[in-house]
């Protein structure tokens, strides 16, 4: 919770500093930090008392004295400063998509606007494009941007979640007195957003666990408290629901309160012509009460003669007709990734060299890993130019000899608004893997959008085509693209499509990836790794991989080093 904090407050002064036209450098050391705080995966409390805090990439001297003060009066001075010395509500303005720092501050000061609520009122009255630089189509934009806020507000992401998720199974998890614990959920069916959390236990002594969990640190309220059943609210904004069940009904209960509905409805039919009741406490058969199972979940589906079905595929999309004919897909697993072929380093705007890249991947027991800073026109995150990119093509031979693990040289490289690429071919045919991406121009329309996609398709030395929508979940929709289209020029020309792990983006997403594989296009699941930590978001990436059936087969970096090569080759 604290490392969150930290992060909350960071990216909170980069905005400030940005509204009062700061140094760039100031603002990118702050967000850099923020990314460090948000992907620190032990406590921060933890890594001071090492006298360690300037260890974390993206942590300077500055940084690490506010950590400090934070850790032991629980605020930042400068921080505090920083809010009295602006308008209220401007970072909150700053928290609608199409709204930066200087139309925050034109917002408040011609029309007085400090609340995201006076912001529609504005917006719908035709006020905003009244102003400087504003015309309708900000004003369209602005309201689209809230649209998105509020309905995003009673799901949050599944990155945001998950972790908060694991705090809590695994304090229980500690306790004597629980036997078995897992989560539920649409949290375990790895849906993108996520609307509460759900943990199911086993344990001798329920009223112990539900004292514990009532009293956790990141608990903000409790909202009910029983002897089998809490509710709690947490500090991140969700509810959490812990259920103690008994031993022999874990199974069903695990199975009922997984879901989803339209899958639990199908179980249920076929338990009716069978002549079985399923609910959450077992599989009884109706003429006589007898329970026939319940204790696992693989007992729940084989009373109706299935195979267990995996959590993420369970949403009554045909997934009971094919187990029915045994015919399942075998989806890709975390374990069946290789390597990563997307993460960034100092070069550009990442926070670890590529050192530190490559010796995180080894650990993770990967075989290889592709560093992909970005392009030379993208000065605002430290664009390579084609001199330094060759420089650092030597360095990474030299990286990859050092640490033993195979490293693919390659870049992120931007696609201009004419579907060109940011290097010529010249350079990148000298490149062993080329990623192609948008980062500009996301007002193009479906049709330019499209055909600018496709064109950087086209080019031979592209291979994979990265985060293909632009989607940052809760925070942009989507930019205007036919993806059946990007599908079929991906078919036609060999290009792989990405699955991004990246917990903000999860890029292309399940329906989607499920829509490519079943056309014969190869995906790619890759992290997009700006720290090391960042590493560990694969899980994310193979979460969505497997909501959208993908199979390991048809997963590039589930292939062996001398495959990968081969079919980047051709």
């Amino acid at each position: 919770m604290r490392n969150l904090a930290l992060a909350r407050i960071f990216s909170e002064i980069a905005d400030m500093l940005e509204i009062k036209e700061e140094s760039i450098f100031r603002i990118s050391a702050y967000r850099r930090a923020a990314r460090a705080m948000e992907s620190l995966t032990e406590d921060v409390a933890e890594v001071a008392a090492r006298d360690d805090l300037e260890e974390i990439p993206g942590v300077g001297t500055s940084t690490a004295e506010k950590i400090e003060e934070y850790l032991e009066t629980g605020k930042i001075t400068y921080y505090e400063e920083l809010r009295a010395s602006l308008p209220p509500g401007i970072t909150t303005l700053m928290s609608v998509p199409e709204v930066g720092p200087k139309t925050a501050v034109l917002l408040y000061e011609k029309l007085g606007v400090t609340t995201i609520d006076e912001l529609e009122r504005a917006a719908r009255q035709g006020l905003v494009r009244t102003l400087p630089r504003m015309g309708a189509k900000t004003e369209e934009n602005i309201l689209k941007g809230i649209e998105l806020i509020r309905r995003t507000k009673e799901r949050l992401p599944l990155g945001q979640v998950l972790p908060h998720a694991k705090e809590i199974e695994d304090a229980l998890r500690a306790l004597k007195e629980v036997k078995a614990i897992t989560l539920a959920g649409s949290i375990r069916r790895m849906k993108e957003t996520i609307g509460d959390i759900d943990v199911l236990v086993t344990s001798s002594r329920p009223a112990r666990v539900m004292d514990v969990f009532t009293t956790l640190p990141q608990v903000q309220r409790v909202l009910a408290k029983g002897p089998t059943r809490s509710s709690v609210l947490l500090e991140v904004g969700i509810q959490a629901d812990v259920r103690v069940v008994k031993p022999e009904s874990f199974g069903a209960a695990l199975q009922y309160f997984t879901g989803s509905k339209e899958h639990n409805v199908r179980l249920r039919e076929k338990g009716v012509r069978r002549g079985l009741k399923i609910n959450e406490y077992g599989v009884f058969r109706v003429k006589d009460e007898k329970r026939v199972a319940g204790r696992t979940e693989e007992e729940v589906y084989a009373a109706l003669d299935l195979p267990w079905i995996p959590p993420e595929i369970r949403e009554g999309q045909g997934e009971v007709e094919l187990a029915e004919k045994g015919r399942l897909p075998r989806l890709v697993e975390l374990q069946d990734i290789r390597g990563d072929l997307q993460m960034h380093t100092r070069w550009s705007d990442g926070s670890d060299s590529a050192e530190a890249m490559a010796r995180a991947a080894k650990e993770r027991g990967y075989e290889y890993i592709a560093i992909t800073d970005h392009s030379q026109s993208l000065k605002f995150v430290g664009g390579v130019t084609v001199e330094e990119l060759r420089e650092h093509a030597k360095l990474v031979k030299q990286v990859a000899d050092k640490v033993g693990i195979a490293i693919l040289m390659g870049t992120e490289c931007e696609v201009h608004p004419d579907g060109s690429l940011d290097y010529p071919d010249e350079v990148l045919k000298e490149l062993d893997i080329v990623l192609a991406a948008v980062h500009t121009r996301f007002r193009m329309s479906e049709a330019e959008m499209t055909k600018r996609m496709i064109k950087a398709m086209e080019n031979p030395h592209v291979d994979v085509v990265a985060h293909p929508t632009g989607r940052l979940l809760g925070q942009r929709e989507s930019y205007s693209v036919n993806v059946e289209r990007l599908v079929e020029a991906a078919r036609r020309t060999g290009t792989v499509l990405e699955i991004n792990a990246g917990p903000e983006r999860l890029d292309l997403r399940d329906t989607q990836a499920r829509m490519a594989q079943e056309r014969g296009v190869k995906l790619a699941i890759n992290t997009d790794a700006h720290t090391r930590y960042q590493l560990r978001y694969m899980e994310f990436g193979v979460g969505t991989a497997r909501r959208g059936w993908v199979e390991k087969k048809n997963v590039i970096n589930t292939l062996p080093l001398n495959d990968l090569r081969a079919f980047l080759r051709r």
